[in-house]
């Protein structure tokens, strides 16, 4: 017989009953935090987008840290000959695939086109093509060899494993 079975049984039937979905939300808004943290001052669109998600699956409480904006992943492992040169800090669990030459993106405010402001800040050279014909036409592009990594979302966590495994044991002993 074990002195205090009773007791510590009670404790566990208390703890399985507890919704763990509370220790992983706080968790996760503290990753989340970080990331914003994290991320370039530049992508104020990005760092805004930064959102967290906890659901149950099976016997597991599993909480996601996202952003929903497409261009996040090319910031976190970087675009180019660039990005190749420059990946510190990204997980090393993933295997990026760079494209070895520079390319040129459009100028505008368009899907798929780079804002003046933001290929001038990064110091992209300008070329203005002009058509000549039945239209006058002529659209300016920017040169790029990439830009190097700026991790955000990897380090928010790997960074702070210990302050996320900290909030977890500590909400779940104020439910013991």
């Amino acid at each position: 017989m074990i002195i205090g079975e009773k007791e510590l049984n009670a404790e566990f039937a208390k703890l399985s009953e507890y919704e763990m979905k509370d220790a992983i939300s706080d968790a996760i808004s503290f990753v989340q935090e970080a990331a914003k943290g994290e991320c370039p001052k530049v992508y104020g669109d990005l760092r805004e987008s930064i959102a967290t998600d906890v659901e149950r699956k099976g016997d597991y409480v599993v909480g996601t840290c996202y952003t929903n904006k497409e261009y996040g992943i090319y910031v976190e492992f970087g675009t180019g000959p660039k990005g190749q040169e420059n990946h510190a800090g990204i997980s090393p669990d993933v295997a990026v695939a760079y494209t070895q030459s520079p390319w040129w993106i459009p100028e505008g405010s368009q899907n798929g086109e780079i804002d003046r402001e933001i290929a001038d800040m990064y110091h992209m050279p300008r070329y203005t093509h002009k058509l000549d014909g039945y239209l006058e036409y002529e659209k300016t592009f920017r040169y790029t060899e990439g830009q190097p990594a700026h991790p955000f979302m990897y380090p928010a966590l790997a960074d702070h494993v210990d302050d996320v495994l900290d909030i977890i044991r500590k909400d779940v002993k104020k439910k013991l």
